[in-house]
């Protein structure tokens, strides 16, 4: 089976639809924050052919948003890579537990999954799908979820980049992007660990504010791995705990 005829079977599954409709819920702050990245990347001085191919091949948002500062100041191109790959090692987690549901699909399909793969998409996954062990169904529920988040964030970013030189900065949309990136990260705030680990990375991307080229981004990531491995180790969440979060 080639990739166009493989995606284009998965529709026909009820998965398909069940998937798309448990993200339709949360594509309000994820179009919110498409169109605020979309907008910044243009008023950051990237060109509208630059902004869409980065836009359709850096498929994650925060990274993006990290990496446009970088950008407009000329940053070194080691800081550019070192910030946005610290920014999204959080896929490394998401992949890792993928891994059990999707390891024994073939490489082409594990790369196609892995393109599309996004935080909220993981957490609504690992509620439907708790126990880690393959499905049939679970391939056709992922990509429900992730077409819908895809699109909900892909064209409201082009809209973004097509339309920044007419939207007025007094419009405050860098404040309502903020709001949706904190929409969406409280959600992923499902325990005490979760909870203690934003802290400790809020705290120290504050205190680390004064260094240049935007790297206490950089010192907050790390702090904010350094505390929940420490937590994992000696805090760890009660079982029946993790099960109600799951």
């Amino acid at each position: 089976m080639g990739l166009f005829s493989y995606l284009a079977a998965q529709p026909r599954h009820p998965e398909f639809k069940r998937g798309a409709r448990e993200m339709m819920g949360i594509t309000l702050g994820i179009s919110a924050w498409g169109l605020v990245t979309g907008v910044a990347m243009v008023k950051s001085g990237l060109s509208i052919w630059l902004a869409l191919l980065m836009s359709l091949v850096v498929f994650a948002g925060s990274s993006q948003l990290a990496s446009l500062p970088l950008i407009a100041s000329g940053a070194p191109m080691w800081v550019l890579w070192a910030t946005a790959f610290c920014v999204n090692l959080r896929f490394v987690i998401f992949s890792a537990q993928w891994r059990l549901y999707f390891g024994h699909l073939p490489r082409w399909k594990r790369l196609t999954l892995s393109y599309f793969a996004a935080d909220l998409n993981y957490v609504a996954f690992l509620k439907r799908f708790p126990e880690p062990r393959p499905a049939p169904e679970q391939e056709p529920y992922f990509w429900g979820g992730v077409a819908l988040n895809w699109a909900a964030w892909q064209l409201p970013a082009i809209a973004g980049i097509l339309l920044a030189n007419h939207v007025p900065t007094e419009w405050g949309l860098g404040f309502a992007g903020v709001l949706a990136l904190l929409g969406l990260s409280y959600s992923l705030l499902k325990d005490r660990n979760t909870w203690v680990t934003a802290a400790v990375a809020g705290c120290a991307a504050v205190a680390a504010y004064a260094l240049p080229l935007r790297l206490n981004i950089v010192v907050a990531i790390a702090a904010a791995v350094a505390a929940g491995l420490l937590l994992e180790h000696w805090l760890p969440e009660p079982k029946g705990r993790q099960e109600q979060t799951a």
